[in-house]
């Protein structure tokens, strides 16, 4: 009996390999290629999402959920209609159609952001899955064209699977390393389209010796487009963020340094002791209550964003130093075209660093004061809110040396009640100052939402002349201390670096108007 092959299958002489001109070579580059691109697809995308949803926890387990989700799916149809398909017909299509749609992704996510925000999760879980989905499958079509016999299953899948896992790895490395801090995102995923659908055009050539289909390469004009007219681009992109500097229409000199959507500072260029937001008003009313006069400090800055505060201390306590750990060199780029080349100059060192790594490489009190106003877009970076990390703090404060940190919070404030808490079980004096919100039976209950500055020491801090200082800014604030402050954390479980949920703790408010 002859044997019996599937209707797409073509008739193969005896003894000769069914590898339909795809070479051993090019195998293993395809697979490679295509498990690099999920994961650069991946990466990419959660740098899109962090101005709408925040670079959270929660957003990165959703995007490498719908990743897996779409390898998965991928793999399991990619190999089952491999083996009732020619594989020659799927391989081209698999990669041109991802291709046309990773184009997309960039116009498409912002797009729906601004004018469809109900339906982002939806759009941004399709946008990921459908062409993750498509790269996956190419792997068990490459699978299906190179074997030629049983014998030899375990060596073809085995290294085929061995180069998707180093592709991946590939892909991870050169897009974080390398692709995000030297382009766009929208250029990233517009360039990785136009490869993938050249690469279709090449392996239909090779495989069926026919050419890709202009539909694809007028669906890559269509996204190279759209994305440069999608509303909510960046002035720049840096590593961490989607920075944007917008000018003060009330004030000649004032500018707003914008982080993925929120306000994070505000700087005026030409007067430095001027103070736009309440909470940094706040923290300086506190400053100012700590150490009566204008003697110089010396001072470490968790995060750096504008050095608004950092220039405010130059310009009131003349020979004051101030060192600033900021993660993100791209904000201290910005800062620094921004500001000019004065920074220097007032006594203000910028390092670019995290900053747990930069408490630990400070002297044991060496600080007069510690200012914590670190914040990843949306987020907080936990490490920096834990009883190990306060205690760092406390290590490089002076005897007499205070820390002043900007929290924030919404609704239940679940996230300042635990960090209160927690910084509470590390200073012998803490206080906190907020809005109050109108409500609720006590001072600290009446505390409302938004930024709160907390204010800690080894020795007691004289909270009259801060309240007096709250009221001459006229920030509207009022501080909360001892048993008020204790009824409030109630109990608030404690952050440490072995358990610190701060993505679930904390409530996000994201409105358009920032921070």
């Amino acid at each position: 009996m002859a044997p019996v092959t599937g209707p797409s299958s073509p008739p193969v002489a005896e003894g000769t390999p069914r590898h339909h001109g795809l070479g051993p070579g090019a195998a293993v580059v395809l697979v490679f290629c295509s498990s690099a691109a999920v994961l650069v697809v991946e990466i990419v995308a959660l740098r899109l999402l962090a101005p709408y949803l925040g670079l959270t926890l929660e957003t990165s387990t959703l995007v490498i959920g719908i990743a897996l989700t779409a390898i998965a799916l991928g793999s399991w149809l990619g190999g089952r209609i491999a083996d009732q398909v020619d594989p020659r017909r799927l391989l081209g299509p698999s990669l041109g159609m991802s291709g046309a749609v990773v184009a997309l992704i960039p116009a498409v996510l912002r797009t729906a952001a601004e004018w469809a925000p109900a339906v982002l999760l939806l759009v941004a879980s399709l946008t990921i899955l459908v062409p993750a989905a498509l790269l996956s499958a190419v792997t068990p079509i490459v699978t299906k064209l190179r074997l030629t016999s049983l014998a030899e299953t375990g060596t073809v899948v085995g290294r085929l699977s061995g180069v998707g896992t180093a592709g991946a790895i590939a892909g991870t490395v050169l897009t974080g390393f390398v692709l995000v801090s030297r382009f766009p995102v929208s250029a990233i995923l517009i360039g990785l389209g136009i490869l993938l659908v050249a690469g279709s055009a090449l392996v239909s050539w090779r495989t069926r010796g026919r050419r890709g289909t202009p539909a694809l390469a007028l669906v890559l004009v269509a996204g190279g487009l759209g994305s440069t007219v999608a509303p909510g681009g960046c002035d720049t992109e840096t590593r961490y963020h989607c920075a944007r500097i917008v000018a003060d229409p009330d004030r000649g000199s004032g500018r707003t340094l914008v982080l993925d959507g929120l306000r994070h500072s505000y700087v005026d260029i030409d007067d430095p002791t001027f103070l736009k937001f309440a909470y940094v008003r706040a923290m300086a009313s506190v400053v100012d209550a700590a150490f009566p006069g204008d003697r110089p400090l010396a001072a470490y800055h968790l995060g750096g964003g504008g050095l608004t505060f950092p220039r405010y201390l130059a310009a009131t306590r003349p020979g004051s130093h101030s060192l600033v750990s900021e993660i993100d060199s791209g904000v201290v780029g910005i800062t620094r075209d921004l500001l000019g080349p004065g920074v220097e100059a007032a006594g203000i060192e910028v390092r670019v660093e995290d900053g747990r790594l930069g408490l630990r490489r400070l002297d044991a009190g060496s600080r007069d004061l510690v200012v914590g106003d670190a914040f990843g877009g949306v987020s907080v970076p936990w490490h920096l809110t834990t009883a190990e990390a306060l205690s760092d703090i406390r290590r490089v404060l002076d005897e007499d040396g205070l820390y002043v940190a900007n929290l924030i919070d919404h609704g239940g404030l679940a996230f300042a009640r635990a960090e209160v808490a927690t910084i509470g079980e590390t200073f012998p004096h803490v206080a906190l100052a907020g809005r109050p919100s109108g409500t609720g039976s006590g001072p600290a209950a009446a505390l409302a939402g938004g930024n709160l500055v907390v204010l800690a020491s080894d020795r007691p801090v004289d909270l009259e002349a801060a309240q007096e200082a709250l009221d001459a800014r006229q920030t509207g604030w009022q501080i909360v201390a001892g048993d008020d402050l204790t009824a409030w954390t109630g109990d608030a479980r404690l952050l440490t670096d072995d358990h610190a949920p701060v993505d679930q703790l904390l409530q996000p408010y994201r409105p358009r108007s920032g921070r």
